[in-house]
C-alpha cells in the first residue's frame, strides 16, 4: 500500500487542530486515522491529538485482523475508550470544557477496508465503481438534506454547514458508523477534514485521482487548491492506493 498523510494550517486560523496519521499493528496492517478537534483555548488540538495518540498507542499493540467483524470490533472499542478518555479529560481540565475531536479511521488489510467515523470528516473511495463517499457526515445540514428540508445546492451554501450534532468527546458515550468494503490492487482511499471537503466538490476530488501518479504530489495539490479557494480552515487528508508492495508516507 501506499500511503501519505498530509496536513496544513490553512490561511486563516492560527492553530492546527488537525491530526491524524498513518501507523501499523504488529502484524504491519495499517490505520489510517484523521482527527478534527473542536474546542476553544486550543482545546481542540489536545482532543484531536489525544484521539490520534491512543487510537495509535492501542493499534500498535494490537495484533493481526484477519476478519470485518474482528476490524469492526476493535474501532468501535477503540473509538469508545477514546471517547471516555476524551470526555474526562475535559472534565478534569476546565480549559478543555466542551472539547471534542471529529474522527474517521481505516483498518486497511491486503482484502478489505474498515471504516468508521464520527462527525463530518469524510472517506472516499475510488475503485472500478467510480468515486463514491463511503461516509456520511454526522451534521445539521447533512439532516436537513436527508429529510428533503434542503437541497444539494442549498446543503453546499448553508449558513450553518459545519454544525456537527455527533463528536467523540462531547458526551459520555458516542456511537459510531461503521462500513466493510473490499479492497483490491489499484483502488484508493481518500480520507479528509471538512477543510478540505468544503473547498472541493466530489467531481474535482474524483478528477485528481483519476490521473494522479504521484500520490504525494496529488495531496498537496489538493490542500493548494483549497487555500487557493479561501482556506478558512485546517486542512488535512490522507491518500492511500492499494499496491502489491508495501510502502507508507510519513506520520504526524
Amino acid at each position: 500500500m501506499e500511503g501519505y498523510f498530509l496536513t496544513d494550517r490553512g490561511k486563516i486560523r492560527a492553530h492546527n487542530e488537525d491530526s491524524g496519521g498513518l501507523f501499523y499493528n504488529t502484524d504491519n496492517q495499517l490505520i489510517a486515522i484523521i482527527a478534527d478537534g473542536m474546542g476553544g483555548h486550543q482545546a481542540g488540538d489536545v482532543a484531536s491529538q489525544l484521539a490520534t495518540k491512543l487510537m495509535k498507542q492501542k493499534w500498535q499493540m494490537t495484533a493481526r485482523v484477519n476478519a470485518p467483524d474482528e476490524a469492526e470490533a476493535w474501532l468501535s472499542a477503540t473509538i469508545s475508550d477514546v471517547n471516555q478518555s476524551i470526555y474526562e479529560h475535559s472534565l478534569q481540565n476546565k480549559e478543555c470544557e466542551g472539547m471534542g475531536t471529529t474522527i474517521v479511521a481505516a483498518i486497511c488489510t491486503e482484502e478489505f477496508l474498515t471504516i468508521a467515523h464520527v462527525g463530518d470528516s469524510r472517506g472516499y473511495l475510488f475503485n472500478e465503481n467510480g468515486f463514491n463517499r463511503v461516509t456520511e457526515d454526522h451534521s445539521l445540514v447533512n439532516e436537513l438534506l436527508r429529510s428533503g428540508q434542503i437541497s444539494e445546492q442549498d446543503a453546499e451554501w448553508h449558513p450553518r454547514k459545519n454544525i456537527i450534532l455527533k463528536a467523540v468527546g462531547t458526551e459520555e458515550t458516542v456511537s459510531e458508523d461503521i462500513l466493510t468494503v473490499n479492497w483490491e490492487e489499484g483502488n484508493k482511499l481518500l480520507l479528509c477534514s471538512d477543510g478540505l471537503s468544503d473547498k472541493l466538490n466530489e467531481q474535482e476530488m474524483a478528477a485528481y485521482l483519476t490521473v494522479t501518479e504521484d500520490m504525494k504530489e496529488t495531496g498537496m495539490e489538493m490542500i493548494s487548491l483549497a487555500n487557493e479557494r479561501g482556506g478558512e480552515d485546517n486542512i488535512t487528508l490522507i491518500l492511500l492506493q492499494h499496491e502489491s508492495s508495501l510502502k507508507a508516507g510519513e506520520n504526524e
